[in-house]
């Protein structure tokens, strides 16, 4: 199956699920990354991951077919 393909079937519902947290967390690291207010370097770093792990784990919960 095709990568193109994976995307547009529907996604099993413990997926979706993890698809509606990973994209909240990476909301989050984004948050703390945009912020206005000079943040500590650990918080920033920990923004980043955040931001990089919400992503990476939507995606990837997304690319899970239901057959």
């Amino acid at each position: 199956m095709k990568l193109k393909d994976r995307w547009k079937h529907e996604s099993p519902r413990l997926f979706k699920n993890i698809i509606k947290i990973g994209l909240s967390v990476g909301a989050v690291g984004v948050g703390i990354l945009s912020s206005p207010v000079a943040l500590p370097v650990g918080i920033v770093t920990l923004g980043g991951y955040l931001a990089t792990t919400g992503v990476i784990a939507s995606a990837v919960a997304k690319l899970t077919v239901q057959k």
